[in-house]
């Protein structure tokens, strides 16, 4: 069987290659002129940066971690976990609930205080249950926590109102801390919190991209690059890919790339699904890449709730990551800031997004000056992060079940509109694969 895979992101080269250890034949169809997605790196001048935002490699789900690990072999180092939440002028222990000693004691006393009483009154069935994701956060830690870290946080990464959220995708994403362990931060106790991810793997050479590329490596021929997917057609038991001036047949096809770009490649979509299609709501991404002269603090990366601070929601430290991907007595850092198409943020020029990064760097303590800047560059993803509004579940099921009615299968992040981590991209490949 032929199977046409759209896009040659992480979802859509893992499942050529296992479809291809099935004995199918595949092609990648990839509108650029690299594979890698969101997973792309860039190499410049000595440096190298995660182009779609700062990746690492963990997971709970072992297989799939095992996976990245044998695919990667050598080209691997691991590195414990040093991330901080930056909060007025503290470097306090991620996650937040486990770093409450780090906080002034005022602050501290908010915390645990409103969690205790949020705890007592949900118990006693005090407080309704919560409807959207800012109640959600409320409810879950109480209102110091919430209004000092949860809700400022996740508006400057999401540039959406919390309360315009819905609260479906927060099991398992966002642990509901342990009692005993918000007690025990707030006295100096040490917890760690997020334990799955507290030892994490990064390439060596070449960034995220390195997976990827390792992974493509027995399909390599079967990877078509600049072929811009604009219509798929069904026809019999077969489908017709065309980029305009050729076409490609297949007897399936799996799309990974974003489910609006696929929808405007197919003929006759009923009025109400393009209408929920447009509904869907998602985040575009800048990332600041700054090259330092001289050393940087051990810090994996922070999360910055301030707006004062400036747009980044975070900060990572490639150097820190790997000791290969920066020139000799350099480091680097990335930071990354969420916008939407026409918005304030998106209409900021590369120099001033670099201007308003290095200058929070500074305030921040983490150079001593813009003159320590010795490489930068700015890169940008229209497609990063899906956003869970209100109406996304009704809106998403209408899309997804037309696609698949018309016999086009959907995996990965923006293909099934979901905000899947990199390891949850591969389960989703490892399970559409088996399930053949």
């Amino acid at each position: 069987m032929k199977w046409a895979i759209l896009g040659g992101g992480l979802t859509g080269i893992t499942l050529a290659r296992l479809l291809a250890e099935m004995g199918e034949e595949v092609v990648v169809l990839e509108r650029d002129a690299e594979i890698g997605g969101l997973c792309r790196s860039r190499s410049q001048e000595g440096f190298t940066f995660d182009i779609g935002g700062s990746h690492i490699i963990f997971s709970r789900d072992q297989e799939v971690l095992s996976f990245m690990r044998d695919v990667l072999g050598d080209n691997r180092d691991e590195r414990h976990r040093n991330t901080k939440i930056f909060y007025k002028g503290n470097f306090v222990r991620y996650p937040f609930e486990n770093g409450l000693s780090d906080l002034p004691k005022e602050d501290c006393f908010f915390c645990i205080n409103e969690y205790i009483r949020t705890l007592i009154a949900v118990e006693k069935g005090e407080i309704a249950p919560p409807e959207n994701f800012r109640e959600w956060i409320y409810y879950t830690f109480g209102r110091g926590i919430a209004e000092l870290y949860m809700v400022p946080y996740n508006e400057k990464i999401w540039n959406y109102p919390a309360e315009k959220m819905s609260m479906h995708w927060v099991d398992g994403r966002i642990p509901r801390p342990p009692v005993e362990d918000i007690v025990k931060s707030a006295i100096g106790i040490e917890t760690e919190g997020y334990t799955h991810q507290a030892v994490f793997s990064y390439p060596v050479h070449g960034g995220i991209e390195a997976l990827v590329r390792a992974m493509a490596g027995p399909v390599e021929d079967a990877i078509v690059t600049g072929f811009e997917v604009k219509s798929v057609r069904p026809e019999g038991d077969r489908v017709i890919v065309s980029n305009g001036v050729e076409s490609i047949e297949a007897d399936r096809c799996v799309s990974t790339i974003p489910i609006q770009h696929l929808l405007s490649c197919m003929n006759d979509v009923p009025a109400a699904c393009r209408e929920a299609c447009e509904w869907l709501r998602y985040n575009s991404l800048i990332c600041a890449c700054i090259g330092i002269e001289g050393d940087i603090p051990d810090y994996s990366w922070l999360y910055v709730p301030q707006t004062e601070l400036g747009l980044f929601n975070r900060i990572s430290f490639p150097s820190n990551y790997s000791t290969k991907v920066a020139p000799g007595g350099c480091s680097s850092i990335l930071a990354e800031i969420t916008c939407n198409e026409g918005d304030a943020i998106s209409t900021l020029s590369d120099d001033e997004v670099v201007a308003q990064v290095v200058e929070g760097l500074v305030n921040m303590g983490l150079i001593e000056s813009a003159e320590r800047v010795v490489y930068h560059a700015v890169e940008r993803e229209e497609f990063a992060y899906v956003v869970y509004d209100l109406e996304y579940l009704d809106n998403v099921e209408a899309v997804r079940t037309y696609i698949r009615d018309q016999g086009i299968d959907l995996v990965g992040r923006f293909a099934e509109f979901e905000y899947l981590n990199m390891d949850a991209c591969i389960r989703r490949a490892f399970d559409f694969v088996k399930a053949l």
